[in-house]
């Protein structure tokens, strides 16, 4: 179930529920601080030490309690109950060579301004430069707004308790929040319901049995056909990318359109994909279940199709999804087809479908979403960014935690249209439509989330190469689960190898050494000849021994 964006009261009034109904706190405490410390252990080497800060509240309680689940780690904890007291302290332990920090000074409580000793504590916290992980909140962060009381810390990834704050999502606070992760199954009662079109935090057992496992008897034609109009002269690869994306969602067939001035560019790049000129309207097979374009629309040759695309908005019963140049082309206004139609722009493109800057976007994206829906026939629409919004004028907001900022690269956004493009093509995966977008989403920023554990540069063609072993069909993928963590993509690599399974599969992407592989094996080889050496050499002896 989705989790819903609490505030400070609504959060304390989860919990004292919890209390009523039997909860104990102090098992919640134990079972948070095992969290932290899970957390801890997966996103560590062995030999990192850690410095764990801790206030004198329930969030220093929740700090406290990872200690002994930390037994076998080395582990410095310094209680700051008087900042003045103990900054000498923390000053030096903060100089000492470690590969971690963990702020439990204030949790969602803190409402003031701190003073100058707090905030002194805060400021040697931002000058280390060690990776910081906040404990539900970052210290000095106002929990509801998202605003610095004075100074905060500066953390490089947030573990929020429960359920996430509004805070913590806006945008304004990300310089403070880092990467935001949920860490749920705490001890309290379920929940609360979220309210009728309310944001919503999206979690992976959302997706369970999703897509729809497939009749043992279907064939190709059982799973749609997804036809992409893309790519124009200089802007091929757009093309590539998304038919590369739409096949990883596992349609029957994929094809593409393209223009005269690329055909050869993009057919020599395709293999299962069929590829053919874009004549009209009537390019589009009969068999075709879904529509997406725009992808590489971008040379001034793609004049001729506007009227087209425009014609096509309106009127073409197929599912359409709408991207990039293509945005631009689209009339306002109701849409006469009853097929889904869904838009995914980035803050840059919403800000000129409805006349505002992207920075007005930034500020207010859930209504950014709403009004371009709104002015596009109620269409569903991807806003994507930091926390990738999904929704239209009315119903959920669906809040996306995965992905990083390695997707900061031309051509993801390509791969993310045609894996919607995909998942439309298929009749059996359109029941949920919000679903069905909300996990395009999902799957394109864990895709991301997946790639940064093995390859730090990856690249956007990556994220359609990986396919379906990331849908959870490949057990090699699942290389370590961490069921009580939601948003936040796999663990990071540790002493125990805990991605190797996952390494091996990446290889697919291309980083193949055929020379490497060889010389691994040859000298393998050498070994066992030595091997076998010294034991005929030891069989040999025994044999002389015996007869003398």
């Amino acid at each position: 179930m989705s989790l819903p964006v609490l505030s400070r009261d609504a959060m304390r009034a989860w919990e004292r529920d919890s209390w009523a109904a039997g909860r104990n706190v102090q098992s919640v405490i134990q079972r948070v601080g095992w969290r932290l410390a899970r957390w801890l252990a997966e996103h560590s080497r062995a030999r990192d030490s850690i410095l764990l800060l801790a206030g004198p509240g329930h969030n220093g309680d929740d700090v406290r309690a990872a200690v002994p689940v930390l037994a076998d780690r080395d582990v410095e904890i310094i209680t700051v109950r008087d900042p003045s007291a103990v900054f000498d302290c923390v000053r030096l332990a903060l100089r000492s060579p470690r590969r971690w920090v963990v702020d439990g000074l204030f949790g969602i409580g803190l409402n003031r301004p701190l003073d100058g000793a707090w905030r002194r504590i805060i400021e040697a916290v931002n000058a280390c430069e060690w990776p910081v992980a906040a404990m539900d909140v970052p210290s000095g962060l106002d929990a509801d707004s998202g605003q610095p009381l004075g100074e905060a810390i500066h953390a490089t990834h947030t573990l929020t308790v429960g359920a996430p704050k509004p805070g913590l999502i806006v945008e304004a606070a990300s310089p403070w929040v880092g990467r935001l992760e949920v860490l749920n199954g705490v001890g309290l009662i379920e929940p609360p319901v979220p309210a009728t079109g309310a944001p919503v935090w999206l979690e992976e057992r959302d997706f369970a049995g999703y897509p729809p496992q497939r009749a043992s008897s279907s064939h190709k034609g059982s799973h749609g056909h997804a036809v992409i109009l893309a790519g124009s002269l200089g802007y091929h690869g757009a093309a590539v990318l998304a038919a590369r994306g739409a096949l990883s969602m596992r349609p029957g067939l994929v094809t593409v359109l393209t223009l005269p001035s690329v055909y050869s560019a993009v057919a020599a790049q395709m293999a299962a994909p069929l590829v053919g000129l874009w004549k009209g309207v009537d390019s589009i097979p009969a068999s075709a279940t879904s529509l997406v374009v725009g992808p590489g629309l971008a040379a001034p040759e793609c004049e001729i199709l506007q009227e087209a695309i425009a014609r096509c908005w309106q009127r073409l019963d197929l599912p359409m999804v709408v991207d990039a140049s293509a945005l631009a082309w689209l009339p306002q206004g109701r849409v006469e087809s009853r097929e889904p139609r869904l838009l995914t722009p980035h803050p840059g493109e919403a800000g000129r479908l409805i006349g505002i800057t992207a920075g007005e976007v930034q500020g207010g994206r859930p209504e950014t979403l709403r009004e371009v829906s709104k002015t596009f026939g109620q269409s569903w629409v991807i806003l994507k960014g930091r926390h990738t919004l999904i929704g239209r004028t009315t119903g959920s907001l669906g809040i996306n935690g995965t992905g990083s900022p390695s997707m900061a690269q031309g051509g993801t956004g390509d791969v993310l249209a045609g894996m919607a493009g995909g998942l439309l093509a298929q009749r059996e995966a359109r029941g949920d439509l919000f679903k069905l977008a909300a996990f395009a989403a999902w799957e394109h920023g864990r895709r991301a989330d997946l790639l940064d554990q093995v390859r730090p540069h990856w690249i956007a063609e990556d994220l359609a190469i990986l396919g379906a072993g990331v849908l959870g069909k490949d057990p090699a993928f699942d290389f370590q689960k961490r069921p009580e963590t939601s948003g936040c993509g796999p663990p990071r690599r540790n002493e125990h190898g805990g991605a190797s399974q996952f390494r091996n599969r990446i290889k697919l992407l291309g980083d193949k050494s055929p020379k490497s592989n060889q010389k691994k094996a040859s000298q393998k080889q050498v070994k066992a000849n030595v091997a076998t050496q010294k034991k005929n050499q030891a069989i040999a002896s025994q044999q002389a021994s015996k007869k003398k």
